[in-house]
């Protein structure tokens, strides 16, 4: 992954509103869209709750704008009906940055399935479900993101 600074193209105008984005995910189509939308968003180890109790994990994400272009904001996703988590080859580190690339779902013993959240670097937590309910929301002003993401075609090198 290759990473520029924003252009003056892609910031919203100047006191332009962005309505915060709220989505609702209870099949695999709605959470292909929440996967677009969180593409490079960053999160810590320490971001992730999961609650055996409440049957329910929450992620503090801070996402990238997509849709307004040179912007982050703090965004939080929620998974209800939650049976396990599982997580193969994430730092533990509180500190360490994590960089969600893509959420995928498999589907189980209808109307269950599996949340594959993967990661850049390699690794994956998987989210076991009874059945998919998921809820992604902004929580906070955006601000101007130091970098854009950019990504390489298969085969590329860095510039």
């Amino acid at each position: 992954m290759n990473t520029e600074a924003p252009t003056a193209d892609d910031t919203p105008p100047t006191g332009s509103a962005v309505e915060p984005l709220r989505l609702l995910a209870e099949d695999a189509d709605d959470l292909h869209i929440i996967s677009a939308a969180l593409q490079d968003a960053i999160l810590r180890p320490v971001d992730i709750a999961w609650e055996p109790q409440a049957r329910r994990v929450t992620l503090a994400l801070s996402r990238f704008c997509w849709e307004c272009g040179g912007t982050r904001v703090m965004s939080a996703m929620q998974f209800g009906d939650v049976l396990s988590v599982k997580s193969r080859r994430l730092p533990r580190g509180p500190e360490h940055a994590l960089e969600l690339l893509a959420m995928d779902f498999e589907p189980g013993e209808a109307p269950g399935g599996r949340v594959i959240m993967m990661f850049a670097g390699g690794g994956d937590l998987r989210i076991d479900v009874e059945c998919l309910d998921a809820v992604l929301t902004d929580l906070s002003e955006r601000w101007p993101a130091k970098v854009a993401p950019t990504h390489l075609a298969e085969g590329s090198e860095p510039a």
